[in-house]
C-alpha cells in the first residue's frame, strides 16, 4: 500500500478535478503490475495497473489489488473500475480510504463483496486521506481548498514600505513554491500585488513555462492594461473579479483582454464565500478543486476572517525589516485575544535553506 500510494503522489497536479490514485496487483508474494492516475479523463489507478499486467504477460486472476481509494463503480468519463476488476477474476482488493463522495461512499465495496471478492479497508488510511485532501474537501463542499502561501522576513513582513519583496527568501524556496503552484488549480493575489510586482504567477518546469488559472481581486478594476497577467501569452487564464460597482469603462476594456467577473461586495470588499462557490463549479463552468493564494497582507486576512484559508504555508527568510510601515503578511485587524485567532494544527517545518518552511491545517476557534 505505501508503493500504491507513493505512485498516487506522481499525479499531484495533473488529475484534478478527480483524486490521486494509485494501484498494485499482487499475486504469491510478487507484484505483477502497477500503476497510477495519472491526468483527469485518462485511465484510474486500477485499469492502468491491469494494463501493466498484461504489458509483462501477467494475468491478474486470483490475485491481490492494494488501491489508495475504494474503486469507482459510476459511469463518468470512464466506465466503472468495479466492472475491471470483476471481470479481470482478482481475488482480494485491499483499500486505504473509502469515497469521500457520500452518494458514492461504500458502494463499490458492495458491489465487490457481491460479486464474491474479498474487500479489506482502512489500511494506511491517514496518509490516503492527507494525500488528497484537497480532493476530499471539494467533493464534499463543492468549493475550493484553499491554501495561503507567504514568504516573509523573520519579523513578519513581506515588502518594504515602498513594496520591495523581490526577493526575500532564496532560490530553494521558490522552487517549493513553484512546486505549490503545481499542486494547486489555480492562484490568486490582490491588485495590489499586481500593481506593486507586476507577477506572471506562471509555473517554470524545466525550461518550459505553463500557467495555471489566475485571479486577481480588483474591487474597483484597476488593474493596469500593461500588466503581465493580461498582456501575456496566458491572458485567457486570467480572471479579473471585479465588484459590482467598479467603474464599467474599466471593466469593458479588461473584458477584452480577460475574462472578467463582477461579483457581489460584503463590507466594501469582493464576498469571498460567493466567489468560492463559482469557483467550485456552481457558475458551470470547470471547476477549481484548489486554490493557492499568494497575498498580499489585506487579502491573507480576508480568507482567514471569513474561515475559508484550510492550509497556510509560511517561507520564512532569516532577514529582518522593521519599521512600522513595512508591509505585514497579513493584515487586517488584530484578533481580540489569542483565543479568538486561528492556530495550525499538525504543523511540519523543514530547513529550504537558507530558509525555514512552516506548513499546517488551519484550525478555527469555535464560534
Amino acid at each position: 500500500m505505501r508503493q500504491a500510494l507513493r505512485l498516487a503522489a506522481r499525479g499531484r497536479g495533473t488529475t484534478s478535478p478527480n483524486p490521486m490514485v494509485g494501484a498494485v496487483l499482487v499475486r504469491r508474494g510478487r507484484v505483477i503490475g502497477q500503476g497510477y492516475h495519472r491526468r483527469a479523463g485518462g485511465p484510474h489507478a486500477e485499469i492502468e495497473a491491469l494494463n501493466d499486467a498484461a504489458a509483462r504477460g501477467e494475468s491478474p486472476r486470483g490475485a491481490t489489488l492494494y488501491v489508495t481509494l475504494e474503486p469507482c463503480c459510476t459511469h463518468g468519463r470512464t466506465p466503472p473500475c468495479t466492472d475491471a476488476i470483476v471481470k479481470a477474476g482478482i481475488r482480494q482488493v485491499v483499500v486505504a480510504a473509502t469515497d469521500p463522495n457520500p452518494h458514492h461512499a461504500g458502494r463499490g465495496f458492495d458491489l465487490l463483496r457481491t460479486a464474491g471478492i474479498q474487500v479489506q479497508s482502512g489500511l494506511q488510511m491517514e496518509a490516503a486521506n492527507r494525500l488528497n485532501e484537497i480532493f476530499n474537501h471539494w467533493i464534499v463542499h463543492r468549493t475550493p481548498w484553499v491554501t495561503l502561501k507567504i514568504a516573509q522576513t523573520l519579523d513578519g513582513k513581506i515588502a518594504t514600505a515602498a513594496g520591495q519583496s523581490k526577493w526575500i527568501t532564496g532560490e530553494g524556496a521558490r522552487r517549493v513554491g513553484q512546486q505549490l503552484r503545481r499542486a494547486h488549480d489555480a492562484i490568486l493575489v490582490g491588485v495590489e500585488t499586481v500593481l506593486q510586482d507586476d507577477p506572471a504567477l506562471t509555473l517554470r518546469i524545466g525550461r518550459r513555462v505553463e500557467a495555471r488559472r489566475r485571479w486577481v481581486l480588483d474591487t474597483r478594476a484597476r488593474t493596469p492594461l500593461t500588466a503581465q497577467l493580461v498582456t501575456d501569452a496566458f491572458a485567457d487564464q486570467t480572471t479579473i473579479v471585479v465588484g459590482v460597482n467598479a467603474p464599467k469603462s474599466r471593466v469593458k476594456v479588461l473584458a477584452r483582454l480577460v475574462s472578467v467577473l463582477s461579483a457581489p461586495l460584503r463590507n466594501g470588499r469582493i464576498d469571498l464565500s460567493w466567489l468560492m462557490t463559482q469557483m467550485g463549479g456552481s457558475s458551470g463552468a470547470s471547476p477549481l478543486t484548489s486554490l493557492l493564494v499568494e497575498g498580499g497582507g489585506e487579502v491573507h486576512a480576508s480568507f482567514l476572517e471569513a474561515r475559508l484559508a484550510h492550509r497556510f504555508v509560511s517561507f520564512v527568510a532569516p532577514k529582518i525589516l522593521g519599521g512600522g510601515t513595512a508591509r505585514r503578511a497579513v493584515g487586517g485587524e488584530s484578533y481580540p485575544s489569542l483565543a479568538a485567532c486561528p492556530r495550525l494544527i499538525d504543523v511540519e517545518s523543514r530547513q529550504v535553506p537558507p530558509d525555514l518552511m512552516f506548513s499546517g491545517r488551519i484550525q478555527y476557534p469555535q464560534s
